[in-house]
């Protein structure tokens, strides 16, 4: 995790410098029409260094080497921008060893930023994949390669189209980095609280009043944060004393936070980066992976209801009390905070057909707006400021953490393209499952749960659906199939032992053994285990914008099978009637589908 540390002086505006002029950047981008890749991509890496290696070093050796390392990493963003012209004509191949050495400090400050952003595992995947680059031709069989010189290979990773400056880096600047600024801005507002106050009006009359109130608030609020963490940290920090303050057993509330959370990242419209990278790696409109994503995220949250109707009955849980509810006027005013940029971004994307990215800046300033006035519809400028100031500060905080994970993954996919490395797993895997897609399924599914233990789920989705994309679409699965698919399990570990990220954070605010918050957490989330195989056995249910009443049919299906399996799991109380009623569960899911 990254370390905050306060501001105050110089640095405090230094830093609100820093990111009002990220967010006019990257808004810019988008309003003022094309910029050259060599530039864009470079400056996005620069604007985003400092954040990861300075401003969250802690004093000492760290502080002093994050800003030599950030200087060196700017510098070298910032030469290669001023030299796009000459690196265009070189097609990849570096000249002279001083371009060896820009390509060398590129690569380790973006290893380095990875590792102080989310931890060893995925610089080190990059790492050993650079290495293999490097010295692959040594490697002797199948899994070696002819060699590529090294200015080549440096070159096409640092100053072509590919490797730091590729595709994924390309949505990390034009898409993730927009929406991430919308949903600074958006929290930085009395946005959150009109989600919390929506939720509590819509489900806290109801039997399990405030673990509703958790689901509904985190599928708000992950829609555009896509962060199962932020979703614990923002949500729970209200929803969890709710939930004791009305007698839940703490395994139960911080099952239900870490749970609910965990959808957000496959809620629309956000689900974290993934939507944009699925956007630029499947060619698939961004409307029409919305469309696909929506069915199974909502059965994903209604397998959650009725898991907490189960254990509401099991332990007569009370809705919430009538004082602890909002006031219909806080609901009304509240809830336009975030209705209205929302709004906006509809009306772009659907009325005016322009780009989501477009649609987002507008929204995104019509949030900015909303920060002038609060929730008793009072001008405060004092607090406006304070409002900018943190929606800019988060901005360039989240902006940073996406740009530093996206960076180093786009050095795996570079390798991957260079050596050739992605079509021999690919083989691999089709001859590891004997040519047969449910195999290929479940060895796709153990790698994604693996490496989503170790790495954030976007970036465990990227590293996945490059290698076993391939053969899951050689196997008979549509593009979109494959990568909601690969999505879906790299989810796992947010409620998945040994790790289980958003479950260790809920269980730490509540105080209880993270072993029970997780293993309640698996039977109430069964959905996340369930679903994605459902898209493979049920493909019409990923197809509403093609055929409605088919999508809505399998979604019928697929949510009868997941009442029975939920049911059995939580709500049976003899252990025979929960293998009966998830037997047949599953038997609805998967009936009538191929095996082969």
């Amino acid at each position: 995790m990254l370390h905050q540390r306060p501001l105050d002086g110089f640095s405090r505006f230094f830093w609100l410098g820093l990111g009002i002029c990220l967010v006019v950047f990257h808004l810019g981008l988008i309003f003022y029409g094309l910029v050259p890749n060599l530039i864009s991509r470079p400056i996005h890496m620069a604007f985003a260094l400092p954040w990861i290696l300075v401003l969250a070093a802690r004093p000492g050796w760290e502080r002093i080497s994050g800003i030599l390392l950030a200087a060196l990493g700017v510098a070298a963003c910032l030469w290669i921008a001023l030299n796009r012209d000459m690196l265009g004509d070189q097609y990849g191949f570096l000249e002279g060893n001083l371009q060896i050495g820009i390509a060398a400090v590129l690569i380790l400050v973006v290893l380095e930023a990875a590792r102080r952003a989310i931890g060893w595992p995925l610089p080190s995947v990059a790492a050993i994949a650079l290495l293999y680059g490097l010295l692959g031709q040594h490697i002797p069989g199948e899994f070696g390669h002819s060699g590529t010189p090294l200015a080549s290979f440096l070159g096409t990773l640092t100053i072509a189209e590919g490797g730091l400056w590729g595709s994924l880096t390309s949505v990390s600047v034009n898409v993730v980095a927009v929406f991430v600024i919308f949903g600074a801005f958006l929290n930085a507002g009395e946005a959150g609280q009109g989600f919390m106050n929506i939720a509590a009006a819509a489900a806290g009359r109801l039997n399990g009043g405030a673990a509703k109130v958790s689901v509904l608030s985190s599928a708000l609020f992950g829609s555009i944060s896509g962060s199962a963490s932020a979703n614990v940290a923002s949500t729970g920090a209200i929803t969890l004393p709710a939930m004791t303050k009305l007698g839940y057993p703490k395994r139960l509330a911080g099952a239900v936070e870490a749970v609910a959370s965990s959808g957000g990242q496959i809620m629309p419209p956000l689900m974290g980066a993934g939507a944009f990278v699925m956007v630029e790696l499947t060619g698939v409109p961004y409307t029409s992976v919305m469309a696909a994503a929506l069915p199974p995220a909502l059965l994903y949250f209604f397998a959650v209801w009725i898991g907490i109707n189960a254990y509401a009955r099991r332990f007569d849980l009370a809705p919430i009390a009538d004082e602890d509810k909002p006031a219909t006027r806080d609901v009304i005013i509240t809830a336009a905070f975030f209705l209205v940029p929302f709004a906006v971004l509809m009306w772009g994307m659907f009325v005016s057909q322009v780009t989501p990215q477009y649609a987002a800046c507008l929204a995104t300033l019509a949030g900015a707006a909303m920060l002038i006035v609060n929730g008793n519809l009072k001008i405060d400028l004092a607090q406006t400021a304070q409002r900018l100031e943190g929606a800019f500060m988060g901005a360039g905080r989240q902006v940073a953490m996406i740009a530093s994970i996206i960076l180093c993954a786009s050095l795996i996919i570079g390798v991957l393209s260079i050596t050739g490395l992605g079509v021999k797993i690919t083989s691999l895997i089709l001859s590891g499952s004997g040519g047969l897609l449910w195999p290929s399924l479940l060895l796709t599914a153990a790698a994604c749960l693996i490496l989503g233990m170790e790495v954030p789920t976007t970036a465990a989705y990227v590293i996945c659906i490059s290698v076993a994309g391939p053969a899951l679409i050689e196997l008979g699965l549509q593009p979109l199939q494959a990568h909601l698919f690969v999505f879906w399990f790299a989810l796992l570990s947010t409620i998945t032992p040994p790790v289980c990220g958003a479950v260790f954070i809920a269980a730490g605010m509540i105080g209880e053994n993270w072993l029970k918050v997780a293993l309640t957490a698996m039977a109430l989330g069964v959905g996340l285990y369930i679903i994605p195989l459902g898209m493979i056995a049920n493909p019409a249910v990923i197809g509403l914008e093609a055929d409605t009443i088919s999508a809505i049919l399998a979604s019928v299906k697929l949510g009868i099978g997941l009442t029975l399996v939920s049911y059995g799991l939580i709500g049976a109380q003899s252990w025979p009637l929960r293998l009966f009623l998830v037997a047949i569960g599953l038997g609805v899911v998967f009936v009538g589908m191929n095996w082969a």
